[in-house]
């Protein structure tokens, strides 16, 4: 093993030094994958959800650098209009637009995912970026689990209707967390059913649940379909962690990333040409990691096959197909 990748993997493992801007900044003047060409994704169009605020609003203003149309997709209209308006801002000449979904919800999903069709028409990349983290256990209108729904299943459908080809979209991009290495694929338990609720527990195992329907989304799709990829952000200061996790980030504020440095992977996986090489892979500082490091957490084939299954099922009446 090279020295660099000792340190690589000594920083991942001990958590806070890779998570935090330490390893960022450390990455970053080891040299990083090269950036994007300055105009890499003029006139095409990118759909970033939960872009209100925190790492989304990061990507878009991102993202809207390197010359994309960027569609900002927010629940809350009013707080996603203010984001574009500070965007604009940052990016003369830049014209995102706002749209209006709440992902958690199937049907605004599919409601959305028609309009986006209608207007756009094929995307260059869709980013799933929207998140929630629940204090206590939510049921959606279709009684699903909050951070299921939010995280998972929204997510799929809107993959089902706008990004399940090469004619619809060249790249898809899931936003998921570290945390994800602490939970297992919970096959036996999806909707948090079982057990005391837990928020941090429940956006872990929703976590974990993106990066393996990632990697299924890329195995579906299969060579010279849209590549799929999933990243984390490490720990980045946003106005979601303060609100969910005041304790966490007052302890750790002097290590925590800034939202652009957060957002920095997955602008990069949808401008620049090595991820379009590559599909499936799990990423932080624009390299791939592991999806594991301990033996407790793997799923098994037939609990991955199940879980596309489920998803499929869950989302089906919405599909349209």
């Amino acid at each position: 093993m090279t020295e660099s990748r000792f340190w690589e993997r000594a920083m991942d493992r001990t958590i806070v030094p890779g998570y935090s801007r330490i390893g960022y900044g450390v990455r970053r003047r080891a040299g990083f994958p090269a950036d994007p060409e300055p105009a890499a994704l003029k006139g095409r169009t990118v759909v970033v959800t939960g872009s209100s605020a925190g790492i989304g609003e990061a990507a878009v203003t991102g993202l809207a650098r390197l010359g994309a149309s960027v569609v900002l997709v927010g629940r809350d209209e009013e707080r996603a209009e203010a984001a574009r308006r500070r965007v604009v801002e940052l990016v003369p000449g830049a014209e995102p637009t706002v749209r209006r979904c709440d992902v958690g919800s199937l049907p605004d999903v599919a409601r959305f995912a028609k309009e986006l069709r209608a207007e756009h028409g094929p995307l260059h990349a869709l980013v799933h970026n929207a998140g929630v983290m629940s204090a206590e256990r939510t049921e959606t209108a279709e009684g699903h689990e909050l951070s299921l729904a939010v995280h998972v299943l929204g997510p799929h459908l809107l993959s089902r209707l706008v990004a399940a080809d090469p004619a619809s979209c060249t790249r898809v991009v899931w936003m998921s967390s570290g945390g994800m290495y602490t939970q297992r694929l919970p096959v036996d338990d999806i909707e948090y059913q079982r057990g005391p609720y837990k928020a941090a527990v429940a956006y872990a195992r929703t976590k974990r649940m993106q990066v393996v329907l990632a990697e299924l989304w890329a195995e579906h799709l299969g060579v010279g379909g849209p590549v799929v990829h999933v990243t984390h952000p490490g720990w980045a200061d946003t106005p979601g962690l303060r609100a969910s996790m005041p304790n966490f980030r007052r302890l750790t504020a002097p290590l925590l990333r800034t939202p652009e440095q957060g957002a920095d992977t997955a602008v990069w996986l949808c401008a620049a040409d090595e991820p379009g090489r590559s599909t499936g892979l799990f990423w932080q500082d624009r390299t791939p990691r592991p999806t594991h490091y301990r033996a407790a957490t793997r799923e098994s084939r037939p609990d991955r096959a199940w879980f596309w299954r489920r998803c499929q099922e869950l989302t089906h009446p919405w599909a349209g197909e």
